[in-house]
């Protein structure tokens, strides 16, 4: 059975950072695309970073610069560095994980307010 995790959500100032866990299991985590969509109230599901098996990354234009994902396949994780957070990146943050042989899979998400 297929399980991705998140931690690290919570509730930041404007310009404070935050750093989002995601451990899968079930999945042959170095195989997977891994992900991180963010979807706030009223707003469709939007894709904010990912990074492929091989380490090439790709980033919402919203975001670059300002977040960074990496994934560690040893531990199966993979993380979303969030510097300068905004009011804007309030969100629910969910981690996806996509491979041939898995399918795609979704977390439970977790909560990001940036609010002062």
């Amino acid at each position: 059975q297929v399980q991705l995790v998140e931690s690290g959500g919570g509730l930041v100032q404007p310009g404070g950072s935050l750093r989002l866990s995601c451990a899968a299991s079930g999945i042959i985590f170095s195989l997977n695309r891994m992900g991180w969509y963010r979807q706030a109230p009223g707003k469709q599901r939007e894709l904010v970073a990912a990074i492929a098996s091989g380490g090439w990354t790709n980033y919402a234009d919203s975001v670059k610069g300002r977040f960074t994902i990496s994934r560690d396949n040893a531990k199966n994780t993979v993380y979303l560095q969030m510097n300068s957070l905004k009011p804007e990146d309030t969100a629910v943050y969910y981690c996806n994980a996509n491979g041939m042989l898995s399918g795609d899979n979704w977390g439970q998400g977790t909560q990001v307010t940036v609010s002062s």
